[in-house]
């Protein structure tokens, strides 16, 4: 094991080397500060100890030994339909995912078999200040780009500042909104200082994608804003680089024999196809049946329809084709109909209760062998998810606020009410909704229409956008309300209109599906369930919650120093906002569903977090398929 290095701010003072290394400009640069007291590692984990240490050889989830060759075709993982852009970061166009899955890489790469912990990769080693403050990373010496450039601090500024810049997607100044700024040290060492300490905000570092400040740049030297690099090739330090695009529905990448980190435990075994190749389609009916066909090779199921009725036939009987689900560990976002708090219809929590008791998900959910759950918790498939009654750290964040809780929250864990118990669960279930509604004042006139005390009718708008089929959904439940004299209309417009008006605020209820996690990140939840975030246009509090019970939960989540603090504010979290009805919980899933032509070959053992493709903004979940598996017989495709 190698020795591990401590700089001081001590050190730096007694040391001329050092403090030279410390103040000189780095190509043009402003002059750089100082390392932080800490220790030098090879990985960080937010609780406890990496799982691999110093020195290990390869992650179990791969086959080091996986032969190289052949070609994968893929479709999108999303449902664009074309591309007219190579800049993957800018606003404006449909850019391919391949980009920033397979040519650009980050500073550290999140492990898959174990709870958020992340490894150097362009980074060598990194160092966060013991009180979370700051992190520096210390670059790999052998870090190349794909055009031959060392990896530099100053491109690895350069990157952060075009970030959290205008010109790029919103998301990623988002993620790293939390950063006072990048100081470039020397030529390997660069320093990120936090506005506050956290745990979050240097996972978010350590993921930030790193492209050269070469990108994009003009003969003459000068170089065209960011948003204006279109089409120029990403220069990026990852493993492919483009082979072809061809017009807007076609894209291939080839692999770079001379890829500087092909032989890195954290990237051994890992990128074993020649070229990977990704077809766009349409629409989903026409990739359906290019994939039955033999157009592409793997595709992730997202439909139970789709599953259960069109990926059937003799290819899947003979077993040419595989249809595979497959659990995994990633913890579960809710997906839920939000209710805006800010309504004043919506405002009592009787109400609220009163809706949730109406929606009859076992009914609805006519595919059960898909392997749908209903959502009971924040944080479904993880032990961050309340269980039974409170625990004494729990209640310790609780107690408080006990005057101003559901009496609900001190007892047992939520679980959302169901239809399927005997044959009368539903009608309790309305008779239970009517007596709640009676009780906030809401009363039935002659026709049969639940008015309240100043005679207006209980009626909320439901917000989709268009194109979003949510009848099978919302008839039933329609159906269950206008028994008690409620309606919900449906309210369907275009993409951009749902986007602004949910960014503003202007809705009844709406579909909402919360990010999945190996560690519950305390920033997105912040935006979701904040009082803060509630006052904050754009914000993801959607559902306008302002809790001092909540915030508190939230703010201990940040605290925490052990896994059971975590933990405990967590679940404390989860029993606030699940027994105080600010949203009606619909369902989750624990199960990666995949279907692939039985081609390949693939490691013995599965990683706990991993998806088959990514759009990669948007979940940083390993592609285990396509970073690990490898063609058994590489000549015959």
């Amino acid at each position: 094991m190698r020795r591990r290095e401590v700089l001081s701010l001590a050190a730096l003072a007694a040391s001329p080397t050092l403090a030279a290394a410390a103040t000189a400009p780095d190509d043009g640069v402003a002059p750089a500060g100082v390392v932080p007291s800490g220790t030098w590692v090879h990985a960080y984990a937010a609780f406890g100890e990496p799982k691999y240490p110093r020195g290990f050889d390869h992650f179990e989830y791969v086959n080091p030994d996986a032969p190289k060759g052949g070609t994968l075709y893929l479709p999108p993982p999303d449902r664009r339909t074309s591309i007219d852009k190579l800049n993957y970061y800018t606003i404006k166009g449909n850019p391919p995912a391949g980009v920033a899955l397979f040519m650009i890489e980050s500073l550290a790469y999140l492990g898959a078999d174990e709870t958020q912990t992340m490894y150097g990769l362009l980074a060598q080693e990194m160092l966060v200040a013991p009180d979370k403050s700051t992190i520096v990373f210390r670059l790999h010496p052998k870090a190349r780009f794909s055009n031959g450039d060392p990896v530099t601090s100053a491109d690895v500024k350069y990157s952060f500042d075009i970030l959290t810049s205008p010109l790029v997607l919103p998301n990623y100044s988002t993620d790293l909104a939390g950063v006072a700024k990048a100081v470039v040290v020397d030529a390997r060492t660069i320093r990120f200082d936090l506005r506050e300490a956290s745990s979050d905000q240097i996972f978010k570092i350590g993921r930030m994608p790193v492209f050269s400040r070469k990108w994009g740049l003009k003969a003459d030297g000068t170089r065209p804003p960011f948003d204006q690099i279109i089409n120029e090739t990403p220069i990026g330090s990852g493993p492919y680089t483009i082979a072809l695009v061809d017009s807007g529905r076609r894209i291939e990448f080839q692999r770079d024999p001379n890829y500087w980190a092909r032989d890195l435990p954290v990237r051994r075994g890992m990128y074993n196809f020649d070229r990977i190749v990704y077809r766009y389609y349409a629409d989903e009916d026409i990739q359906t049946e290019a994939f039955k066909a033999g157009e592409f090779d793997i595709m992730r199921v997202y439909t139970a329809k789709l599953w259960e009725r069109q990926l059937i036939g003799p290819k899947y009987n003979d077993g040419r084709i595989v249809k595979q689900s497959i659990h995994t560990a990633t913890g579960q976002g809710m997906q839920s109909y939000m209710l805006n708090l800010r309504r004043p219809i919506l405002a009592d929590i009787r109400v609220r209760k009163a809706l949730g008791l109406t929606y009859d998900w076992e009914t609805n959910n006519r595919y059960p062998n898909f392997g749908l759950k209903r959502a009971n918790s924040v944080f479904n498939n993880s032990e961050f998810a309340a269980e039974g009654t409170p625990s004494a750290g729990e209640l310790a964040l609780l107690e408080p606020f006990r005057s101003e809780l559901p009496p609900e929250v001190f007892g047992p864990a939520f679980v959302a009410p169901r239809t399927d118990s005997d044959p009368n669960a539903l009608r309790r279930n309305l008779l239970e909704a009517r007596a709640l509604m009676q009780a906030a004042g809401w009363k039935l006139d002659g026709a049969g229409i639940l008015r309240n005390a100043r005679g207006e009718p209980f009626a909320i708008e439901f917000l989709a956008p268009s194109g979003q089929d949510t009848d099978r959904r919302m008839n039933p439940w329609r159906r269950n309300l206008s028994k008690l004299g409620m309606t919900i209309r449906d309210r369907r417009v275009d993409y951009a209109l749902y986007e602004r008006r949910l960014q503003e605020f202007d809705f009844d209820m709406a579909q909402n599906v919360e990010p999945p996690f190996q560690l519950p990140a305390v920033a997105d939840y912040l935006d979701l369930y904040g009082s803060k975030a509630a006052d904050q246009k754009s914000s993801g509090n959607i559902r306008g919650v302002k809790s001092k019970a909540v915030d508190r939960a939230l703010a201990a989540m940040g605290e925490a120093t052990t896994l059971t603090a975590f933990r405990d504010a967590c679940r404390a979290l989860d029993r606030v906002v699940m027994w105080s009805y600010f949203q009606v919980p619909e369902l989750y899933s624990d199960d990666e569903r995949l279907t692939y032509w039985n081609k390949f070959g693939m490691p013995d053992v599965r990683p706990s977090h991993f998806v088959t493709d990514i759009v990669p903004e948007l979940d940083t979940r390993l592609a285990w398929p396509l970073k690990a598996w490898w063609i058994k017989e590489p000549a015959k495709r």
